[in-house]
């Protein structure tokens, strides 16, 4: 029997089926990545998070042309080429108040850090110059110790951790406290909604400063301060509950307008017990006020 119906209305799908032919496949699409991922793959040794700043800060190529953005969609094969720039072979050390062979003391300039930030940081820190012991934030000038070795840091760090070290700080603040010396006795805590900064909390760790105001002006007060624990901001955190801000604090008080101008905080002397030919010797280092402070105070003498 023979069964007859309607012509085949596409003869080229008709070879295809009746397998004298195959279809054409249209070439695939060029797979694309972003730039940090194959960078991520290319560069291990680097978290994602270095490599992204690396990028953003233009140290990184695609074919010849700089990309600054992480999540540019780079066509896999392309050549990429990462170039970090060196480093100051020799950064400029801080002022040396003393130095022996097992410690360094420096009067740490407003600006410096005191350790790099992630892999990469491109500018100088106090770890350019010996092992880390202690640290002082960024904007905070004065006495620093550092170790030339190993074994004298962590005889130092203990002294630290057992509070067997006296700190003596002098901050100018924004007004007057209602007392002219007193302990301030609070705990201090992280402050969840703003996590790189701390406040006073009544969970928080025990931190104590005792301070006493030698001098003052119609709108600023220059104060002594003593902390006994060391807490992560606790001088700034502390004045800035007693209503008085330490002036130039871009944190917990208001940012000078002058660029120039920094935060009016000095760590003033340091009494610690250094490596000695018989023993420990016990040794206090001075670091005088800088001339923001006695400008500000020009009669007050240490």
């Amino acid at each position: 029997m023979i069964i007859t119906g309607k012509k085949f209305s596409k003869p080229a799908l008709s070879r295809v089926i009746n397998g004298d032919t195959q279809l054409a496949t249209p070439d695939a699409a060029p797979t694309k990545v972003r730039l940090d991922h194959l960078l991520v793959q290319q560069h291990p040794e680097y978290n994602r998070s270095s490599l992204q700043t690396f990028i953003k800060s233009g140290f990184v190529t695609v074919d010849g042309q700089v990309v600054t953005k992480p999540n540019a969609k780079i066509q896999e094969g392309a050549k990429l080429i990462l170039t970090l720039p060196l480093g100051a072979a020799t950064p400029e050390r801080p002022p040396v108040l003393y130095e022996d062979d097992h410690v360094l003391v420096l009067n740490k300039p407003a600006g410096l850090l005191s350790m790099a930030k992630g892999e990469y940081c491109p500018e100088p820190t106090l770890e350019d110059f010996g092992l880390l012991v202690h640290r002082l934030d960024r904007d905070t000038s004065g006495v620093v110790i550092l170790a030339k070795d190993p074994d004298t840091q962590k005889y130092l760090r203990r002294q630290f951790q057992n509070r067997q070290t006296h700190k003596t700080y002098y901050a100018v603040t924004v007004g007057h406290p209602k007392l002219p010396a007193a302990l301030i006795d609070l705990p201090i805590a992280r402050n969840l909604k703003r996590p790189t900064t701390f406040q006073v909390d009544q969970n928080g760790k025990p931190s104590q400063t005792a301070y006493r105001v030698v001098a003052h002006t119609d709108q600023y007060s220059l104060l002594e301060l003593k902390p006994t624990t060391g807490r992560t901001h606790q001088l700034r955190v502390h004045l800035k509950y007693l209503g008085t801000p330490i002036l130039g604090d871009p944190v917990y008080g208001t940012p000078l307008k002058d660029p120039a101008r920094r935060l009016y905080l000095h760590a003033y002397s340091l009494e610690i017990t250094i490596p000695g030919p018989t023993g420990g010797e016990r040794r206090t280092f001075t670091a005088p006020l800088p001339p923001a402070f006695t400008e500000l105070f020009p009669d007050y003498v240490l």
